[in-house]
């Protein structure tokens, strides 16, 4: 039984002076959530309710496709990040225990049950089989922000699948892919699945889960058809009309304009008929990045594309080429690497020389190069020619193929039919069920506060009773609490003794879908007033068999 009588629910009238997201001022508000520090958040009652519900779906799916539950500790030696090779990630909590043994808290578990399954499995019958957990994980986060969206402290389901060979992989990770479909419908979110980066879980194939909103901290690419994280995007660049081309380069006097802006205004061209230089230093060699002038480096694909990770060229590096601002690849003689989206053509680009850039510069005459995709997309670019969008996004969800990137170093293998030696396959798959109650709030709340889908609110329905002890609209409220209860409906009962208008303001404020109201006007009018949360819709039942319509009308919301 729920008696807001009794109930710790602490709402507030405003929203913390530091509150960015939507999520965050209505999920304090609303008496969900309470801050302990930086990225630090707790779960309140009626908020942890939402958080389990989301748990709830998620483990009837997982166990729907042969998930195994289990449970791993967050504390981990760190002997096994040392072999994985993450160790060293800036944002893995290290610590050392009173014997002074090294440890790390657990931002995913790919060591631990790695670890396991490289002491328990042996053969090829053991093979595919998955596990995942429900785990706290601990991440030293640089920025926290938009409360319950990017913590320090947060709990994840993470699962993992383990298989002979690629083929089984990918037939696994196509069950998780479906799985995680269901889950985002039932939750009630607007959802896309989009290509991403493997980012530091390493492998070769990855999806993200983002759910559109304003305060979403990721961008993705969209076009009919095409999906991608703008980490990972690609597209075909606007075309540009570029100059005339020339028999050779020129050179041209740019007195002080070291900015692609300030070159592009007096030569009188597009910024995108210029190429700007970028010098990195990758495996200890000087580089030179070049794209159009339009266009921003995108440094994890440029990442990805090097293989290796890279950093900006000290000034005393840089000088070796040129004086910054007017670096460019004709005579640079150090390696280049080319954007995919520089077209074929004359362009302007730095002359190595003061004050100076050079003019009808073409790729491939003027100067070797390699070619890579690592650009950042833009709206307007085109896939299979339709336009893309760019919007943020929550991300709320992700897969992996992680193929033998932990199997290995961990040694995780078993013996064939033949008797061999081989490395056990795995996926890795991630979900966090405060991300979907956060990116719930920012979808469906409005001004008045949260409207929660169904399956997620922490309530189905919330009864508000006007009358005072010993009234009979009193009395006709806990009839009507009892029968509603008896429907199956989890029911908030708002018993307390406030005014109404406080009343109503606090039910929207919690965004339980559907209120109804029990006042003296329900006795006059022989109907219960209702409420559904999600647009406001106002409405009534007749006060004989209410309940069961305010079931039925309940079973009909979104």
């Amino acid at each position: 039984m729920t008696r807001l009588s009794g109930y710790f629910l602490p709402t507030e009238k405003q929203a913390p002076a530091d509150a960015e997201a939507l999520s965050q001022k209505l999920l304090v508000r609303a008496g969900l959530v309470r801050q302990v520090g930086s990225g630090l958040w707790s779960w309140l009652p009626a908020g942890w309710r939402v958080h389990e519900r989301i748990v709830q779906i998620v483990r009837e799916e997982m166990d729907a496709i042969g998930g195994q539950e289990m449970l791993m500790p967050v504390l981990n030696p760190a002997e096994l990040w040392r072999r994985s090779g993450r160790y060293a990630i800036d944002e893995v909590f290290k610590l050392e225990d009173r014997r002074g043994a090294e440890m790390v808290l657990a931002i995913t578990h790919e060591e631990v049950v790695t670890f396991h399954v490289s002491q328990l499995v042996r053969s090829y019958r053991q093979l595919p089989f998955s596990l995942y957990h429900f785990q706290t994980k601990e991440r030293d986060e640089p920025r926290p922000r938009a409360g319950v969206l990017r913590t320090r402290e947060f709990i994840m389901k993470d699962a993992y699948t383990f298989d002979r060979d690629r083929a089984g992989l990918d037939a696994h990770y196509e069950r998780y892919r479906e799985a995680y479909d269901r889950i985002f419908d039932r939750v009630g979110l607007e959802w896309y699945r989009v290509e991403s980066d493997v980012g530091m879980m390493g492998g070769f194939g990855a999806h993200e889960y983002m759910a559109p909103c304003a305060a979403g901290e990721n961008d993705v690419a969209l076009a009919p058809g095409f999906a991608a994280n703008v980490e990972v995007a690609s597209a075909d660049a606007q075309p540009l009309e570029l100059p005339a081309p020339l028999a050779a380069p020129e050179p041209v006097e740019t007195p002080g304009m070291t900015t692609i802006a300030a070159v592009a205004a007096q030569l009188g061209l597009p910024e995108g008929a210029l190429l700007k230089a970028f010098p990195i230093v990758a495996e200890d060699q000087l580089r030179l990045v070049m794209l159009r002038g339009d266009h921003r480096v995108n440094e994890i694909k440029l990442r990805n594309a090097l293989g290796t990770d890279f950093r900006p060229a000290h000034p005393d590096e840089v000088e070796r080429i040129g004086p910054g601002g007017f670096l460019g690849p004709v005579g640079a003689h150090v390696p280049i690497l080319l954007d995919r989206g520089v077209a074929p053509g004359p362009y302007v680009v730095g002359g190595n020389r003061p004050d100076t850039h050079t003019r009808g510069v073409e790729p491939g005459r003027d100067f070797p190069y390699d070619a890579a995709d690592i650009r950042t997309v833009e709206a307007g670019d085109t896939v299979g020619g339709n336009p893309i969008r760019i919007e943020p996004a929550i991300e709320v969800g992700n897969i992996f193929k992680l193929g033998t990137r932990f199997s290995e170093p961990l040694d995780a293998t078993y013996l064939d039919e033949q008797g061999h030696e081989q490395l056990i396959w795995m996926g890795s798959y991630g979900i966090g069920p405060a991300r979907i109650a956060a990116a719930a709030v920012e979808q469906f709340g409005d001004e008045r506060g949260i409207a929660w889908p169904r399956a997620i609110a922490p309530w189905d329905a919330e009864l508000v009773g006007l009358g005072k002890p010993g009234s009979d609209e009193h009395e006709l409220a806990e009839r009507l609490y009892g029968e509603l209860r008896a429907t199956g409906l989890d029911v908030l009962y708002d018993d307390r003794d406030e005014a109404p208008g406080a009343k109503f303001a606090d039910a929207e404020l919690l965004g339980v879908p559907l209120r109804l109201t029990v006042g003296r006007r329900t006795l006059g009018a022989g109907e219960i007033e209702v409420q559904v949360r999600r647009g406001r819709e106002q409405g009534s039942v007749p006060l004989e068999d209410a309940a069961a319509a305010a079931a039925d009308l309940w079973r009909s919301l979104p």
